[in-house]
């Protein structure tokens, strides 16, 4: 009996390789074809580049599970009722207990086609800032500027806000700005003057386009200035804001101009000025 059994089910056996087979094979050219894409030596029309491995991913698993469905009635017992009955009480299992886990994935699918940002770009996701380290069909990770890794389920970026500041940089130059209040004394063409000094003298700032000055609010007690400035490397965002700051620090204090951030109020009866004694160029 046992002899005759094996000997019967050889067609099935039979048809189970030549499938496995055919599947594999298919695999292998799929992902060859992505390895093109991806690669960009071969280019389709309103297809990225970064698009092509995650779809290789998307359509291994529909052949795997094309080919699974295919083999199925050729296994041994498949018509059997204990066979089924295991079968969907495990389907039924991974349903029940993956609902978080397909949801991610579903994220993961959707932020692919979307991309909102790709690996290494800077961006802030609610109040996590940081450079992408990894994306994966369920979490993505963020390295911050400290060093932390925050890994981020893709479920929790699909219902949050984004902003890419590698992308702007690449593409026409990140601005970055910063504000300083000063008295109505001081005329606000110097200011304008001292502050792009200040801008174009910060390492990364880069001159075309030129920076520029918006008074933002004439308050009760002083202007308000903010400089703004193009970048082009947005992982150096938070060194280049330093830098600026030192500048424009610098640069108001050699012109012996006071800035008011924070304002205060005082009387000039001979009080000390607020600028340091090193950098004040006395008038003779």
């Amino acid at each position: 009996m046992i002899f005759h059994s094996a000997i019967d089910y050889i067609p099935n056996l039979f048809v189970i390789i030549v499938i496995w087979y055919a599947v594999k094979y298919l695999i292998r050219f799929v992902r060859y074809l992505a390895s093109e894409v991806q690669s960009e030596r071969l280019k389709i029309h309103g297809f990225y580049p970064d698009w092509a491995m995650p779809t290789f991913h998307i359509i291994r698993f529909l052949l795997y599970a094309f080919m699974i469905a295919m083999i199925y009635p050729y296994l041994p017992g498949s018509g059997n009722g204990v066979f089924q009955g295991i079968s969907v009480f495990v389907g039924l299992i991974v349903s029940l207990g993956s609902s978080t886990v397909i949801g991610n994935i579903i994220a993961g699918l959707v932020i692919t086609y979307m991309c909102p940002f790709k690996l290494g770009d800077r961006i802030q996701l609610n109040e996590t800032t940081g450079n992408v380290i990894e994306k994966t069909p369920l979490v993505t990770r963020i390295r911050t500027p400290k060093n932390e890794v925050v890994t981020i389920p893709n479920s929790f970026i699909m219902s949050s806000h984004t902003v890419n500041y590698s992308t702007s940089a690449r593409t026409y130059g990140l601005i970055i700005h910063s504000e300083v209040t000063i008295g109505y004394d001081v005329p606000w063409r110097q200011v304008h003057q001292l502050l792009i000094e200040a801008a174009l003298n910060t390492p990364g700032v880069i001159d075309d386009p030129r920076p520029f000055v918006l008074e933002t609010s004439l308050s009760d007690w002083h202007p308000v200035y903010q400089v703004n400035a193009y970048i082009k490397e947005a992982d150096r965002l938070g060194q280049i804001y330093s830098d600026l700051h030192q500048n424009i620090q610098d640069r108001f204090n050699e012109a012996g101009v006071e800035t008011m951030s924070p304002h205060y109020m005082a009387m000039r009866d001979g009080n000390e000025t607020t600028i340091h004694k090193d950098d004040l160029r006395a008038k003779k």
